[in-house]
């Protein structure tokens, strides 16, 4: 180490000198002792390895090695400490159900049922009419049950979770017919044919790849039989030379055989969505109409709700889910059950529930309804000296729902010489930006942006464009 470098490392102030500056005295005011000398030495020991790594005296002088230096530094690296992992960021990618982002955001009625419940005490397992214990299912079973036509109701923390229950409790030990087009793989590589071998059941497959017969379920019933299950496609399409069977076959199938069918409906929607010009998905209303007897699906996709697993049907069916020891692994608890209780009042009144469910909402509007938005986007662009220009392009529903259903909508497309570096300047910005690279162009969809997140994009986009 050269002689320079040691006296600069002799020159460094103490800890208590830095802690007695204005900056200093303030974190100590507002934040623990023992946080505030812990970012403080963070702070001294990357001067420490600035000054070893100096090539020259030249170097050291930009170097800010003042008491007052010193503090603001443990002060940003202190605010980086305690700044929250999870954080709110801005969606302007057009991909409305993104897995990445936290799926559906909620709708305001749903926020404000779980902050209410949150910070206070609630009846989660009280019967007020008795002041005995209750059921935390009841304060959405016979929502569901309305909503849906089924006779019973619960929800568990997760669609794969409630697949599970459900064979575990119905199934264990025994055979579970599924076409072998329906065995899918959904995120982070958890595959049926493995929540099924969890739940203790015993796959057979039945058809092929591409086509499955009514008589291949029938030739595939034995005496180890214990239901029919069918797996929703919701995460890919196929198409061409093609043939399955519809819930309503099976399930004359399975009850000409004793038999209970099983439907695993992947992101499950409420509402008739071809009534807004997207292809015909069918509804859990549909579903139990067709003879399903129990019926599974996600709460935070296209319902728009909290994660959640709901499972819906048979009353003697659900109440065998109910009663199994699984079900409080996999139980739901208070602020997920506020937040699908408030979300799911709202499809009492469908077109309400189109307009206030923000993923509902998304989905559904139309490349006409967009316009505005992006060109006042674009506006706000060029007003802040971002050239930009309105293109057409297509948004994506994400989430393993609508597979290889394009969302007609108008992008607002930048165009700049180092896209993946503006790209990672605004993932930066605080609130991170979220957007789509193409044709070297960065695209923002005003699909899935809020009208008061607009100004925040041009304010990261400003920033990020240098």
């Amino acid at each position: 180490m050269k002689p320079w470098q040691q006296s600069a490392l002799r020159a460094i102030p103490p800890v208590n000198e830095i802690l007695e500056t204005p900056t200093g005295q303030r974190l100590l005011a507002e934040r623990a002792r023992a946080l505030v000398v812990d970012a403080v030495g963070e702070a001294l020991d990357a001067l420490r390895r600035k000054i070893a790594a100096a090539a020259s005296e030249e170097e050291l002088a930009v170097l800010d090695r003042s008491p007052e230096g010193l503090a603001a530094d443990a002060a940003a690296r202190l605010s980086r400490r305690l700044r929250p992992r999870l954080r709110r960021v801005i969606n302007a990618t057009g991909v409305v159900i993104h897995t990445n982002m936290g799926r559906a955001p909620l709708a305001e009625e749903a926020v404000a049922a779980i902050v209410d419940i949150a910070g206070r005490y609630n009846n989660l397992e009280l019967d007020l009419s008795t002041g005995e214990r209750g059921s935390r299912y009841a304060h959405v079973e016979a929502l569901l049950a309305e909503l849906t036509g089924a006779e019973a109701a619960m929800v568990v923390n997760n669609n794969a979770a409630a697949v599970l229950l459900m064979l575990s409790a119905l199934a264990a030990g025994k055979e579970v017919v599924v076409s072998r087009g329906e065995l899918v793989e959904i995120g982070g590589s958890f595959r049926v044919p493995d929540v099924m071998k969890q739940g203790g059941a015993r796959l057979v497959e039945v058809g092929t790849t591409n086509k499955t017969h009514p008589r291949d379920y029938e030739e595939a019933i034995g005496p180890e039989t214990g239901a029919l299950l069918k797996v929703h496609r919701s995460n890919f399409r196929l198409e061409g030379f093609t043939a399955e069977v519809s819930v309503a076959e099976l399930a004359r199938i399975a009850h000409r055989h004793g038999l209970p069918c099983l439907v695993d409906w992947g992101s499950g929607v409420m509402l008739d969505l071809s009534r807004y010009g997207l292809p015909h998905e069918a509804t859990m209303p549909e579903l139990i109409a067709a003879g399903a007897d129990l019926v599974t699906f996600s709460g935070d996709k296209l319902l728009g709700a909290p994660q959640g697993g709901f499972i819906v049907g048979r009353r003697d069916l659900v109440e065998r889910c109910r009663r199994h020891p699984l079900t409080r692994a996999v139980r739901v608890d208070k602020l997920t059950l506020a937040g699908i209780e408030a979300t799911l009042k709202l499809y009492l009144e469908p077109e309400r529930a189109a307009e206030r469910i923000p993923a509902v909402r998304m989905l559904t509007a139309s490349r006409e309804q967009i316009a505005p938005r992006a060109e006042a986007l674009a506006g706000k662009l060029r007003a802040a000296g971002i050239a930009c220009e309105v293109i057409d392009g297509v948004s994506r529903a994400g989430g393993g729902a609508l597979p290889g259903v394009d969302l007609p909508t108008r992008l607002v497309a930048v165009a700049h010489p180092a896209p993946q570096e503006v790209e990672a300047r605004l993932r930066a910005f605080d609130p991170p930006v979220m957007v789509r690279i193409q044709a070297g162009l960065l695209l923002l969809d005003p699909r899935t942006l809020w009208d008061d997140e607009l100004d925040v994009v041009v304010s990261a986009l400003r920033s990020a464009i240098v």
